[in-house]
């Protein structure tokens, strides 16, 4: 297995780490950029307000995307072990 190999699967793993993990981050990102700008607005300093909107978020981004995350990250599985013989060999 030759170095350019192995930092083609790291790079690999990244993006398709990345891929996985954008839907939620940005959806918690944008939920918690929205209540904290409420937050300065109206003055209110309650630090447990954001919670719940982004729980809520994420699930609905979890039920949006979870099945195409979860088919990306079967696909990327079932590529990875088919190439293992010829990591091998």
């Amino acid at each position: 297995m030759s170095d350019t190999t192995i930092i083609s699967l790291a790079l690999q793993t990244m993006l398709v780490a990345l891929k996985l993990s954008a839907p939620i981050l940005v959806t918690s990102l944008v939920i918690g950029f929205t209540i904290s700008l409420f937050q300065s607005m109206t003055q209110i300093q309650e630090f447990t307000l954001a919670f719940v909107p982004k729980v809520i978020g994420v699930g609905i981004a979890l039920l949006v995307c979870g099945n195409w995350m979860l088919h990306t990250l079967v696909d990327f599985t079932v590529n990875l072990f088919e190439g293992i013989p010829s990591l091998l060999g």
